[in-house]
């Protein structure tokens, strides 16, 4: 699995599986946030990839964001995971570009 690091504290990647946990886990990050709507083609179901990520010690949260159609709700609920989830944070989606474009419009909203 290849990740970007988008700071210290945030990195990106494309869809994971439960099975990618460990990994995320040992390069010491202690949230997870999926922002891969589940009925998106090709997605792994994010109840799985929850379990092992809690299993782990990880905080979880769920996120769905549609490709193209990010809302003010969804950028909210962002900036929300970002102020109360432990860092670092490793968000995923289809490719990395929606998590990367969500945290960068969460930053500017709350600074």
């Amino acid at each position: 699995m290849e990740y970007r690091k988008i700071t210290d504290d945030f990195a990106v990647t494309g869809q994971i599986t439960a099975e990618d946990i460990p990994t995320i886990k040992a390069a010491g990050y202690k949230s997870v946030i999926s922002n891969r709507p589940d009925p998106e083609d090709g997605a792994v179901p994010h109840e799985g990839i929850e379990a092992a990520a809690k299993a782990a010690g990880l905080e979880f949260r769920y996120i769905p964001v549609v490709s193209g159609a990010i809302t003010s709700e969804d950028v909210e609920k962002m900036a929300d995971a970002l102020d109360e989830m432990e860092g670092p944070i490793f968000a995923y989606c289809r490719s990395g570009a929606r998590s990367t474009n969500l945290y960068m419009m969460a930053k500017q909203l709350r600074g």
